[in-house]
């Protein structure tokens, strides 16, 4: 990759001093596979190869692309590095810790700005959450009613996948445990018929938010992909506005993989947000600004452990702030 001549705007220094110790020490004790994978490495090449050379480049470049930040990310990371190179002079000796505090600064500036949840400016705000089967998506839906129930907001659960008994009985499960009403049909009914009985409800009863539980599919099914553009239609009859988010669940632990189930999901039915789970338990969180960089949709939410509340929005200054974060302060940027 030649990145050599690349320009980027002057690095930020990105800092974490006014945040809530606690708060960060939390979120960077999930990130700890992800921060290893990148700030671990980063620091030994550092004590290895501490000319900040062409071969420095080469092999900070591995690194970043094993954490599956992505091709063209990457490109863009290591071009900002290397132009602070030509303005300190090539060869010069930079400190670990000035290396990460620019690293992260360049995260911090290609994942941009946090972009909340979407609402609707009247009415109920409507919901579909999408993806593969085993993302985790019922538990993305259930925790994120809890959520809105731990607010005061009055939820309605649409179980629209109702090709497994399974999942319908698993939403219930969240519903009682948020105090939110399921709208459930029988096995094998037309998902549709419920997102319009669902949109109903919450129309009859004045709820905030109406959450629909689709079914896991392949993005190479194309039938399926087919029911939820219907689904989607529905929801923009009932509900002038609707959907106000198409969440998108993606594994972080499949990597680079989940990027071609982004691509057909967003053609089919315009996904407007991921929501990227299971960060505590992988080395490649670097994925976040992959996602970012190829697909153009933000990450909203991310799921960094098993417990109800472990769905949070996604702040891009916090992810960096925990990945770089070090309670030792040796030599890590905080």
């Amino acid at each position: 990759m030649n990145v050599r001549d690349g320009l980027t705007k002057p690095i930020q220094n990105h800092n974490s001093h006014n945040k809530p110790k606690g708060l960060l020490a939390s979120l960077s004790e999930r990130l700890t596979k992800t921060r290893a994978s990148i700030v671990g490495q980063v620091q030994s090449l550092v004590r290895r190869h501490p000319t900040f050379d062409s071969e420095f480049l080469d092999e900070l470049e591995a690194i970043l692309l094993q954490a599956d930040v992505g091709v063209n990310t990457t490109g863009q990371l290591l071009s900002g590095l290397s132009q602070s190179l030509k303005e300190s002079g090539q060869g010069k000796a930079l400190s670990g810790e000035e290396v990460l505090a620019r690293l992260k600064g360049e995260i911090v500036t290609h994942l941009g700005p946090p972009e909340p949840l979407a609402e609707a400016a009247e009415g109920p705000t409507v919901i579909m959450v999408v993806g593969v089967n085993g993302t985790g998506k019922t538990t993305t839906v259930g925790k994120l009613c809890y959520r809105f129930g731990k607010l005061g907001d009055q939820v309605i659960l649409g179980a629209t996948d109702t090709f497994r008994a399974a999942a319908i009985d698993q939403l219930e499960i969240w519903g009682k445990r948020a105090g939110a009403r399921v709208i459930r049909h029988e096995e094998g009914a037309d998902p549709a018929a419920v997102a319009y009985d669902a949109c109903q409800a919450a129309k009859a009863r004045g709820a905030d938010y109406v959450i629909l539980d689709t079914a896991g599919r392949l993005h190479t099914h194309v039938n399926l992909m087919r029911e939820l553009e219907k689904i989607k239609r529905v929801v923009e009859r009932e509900i002038p506005g609707a959907p106000h988010e198409v969440l998108l669940v993606l594994d972080s632990t499949s990597g680079q993989n989940g990027l071609s189930q982004a691509t057909t999901f967003k053609e089919a039915v315009e996904v407007t947000g991921i929501v990227l789970t299971k960060l505590d338990g992988t080395a490649k969180g670097g994925v976040v600004l992959a996602i970012r960089d190829s697909l153009g949709i933000p990450v909203k939410l991310i799921g960094i452990g098993e417990g109800i509340e472990d769905l949070r929005d996604f702040n891009p200054r916090e992810f960096a702030d925990a990945i770089f974060h070090d309670p030792d302060r040796s030599g890590c940027p905080d």
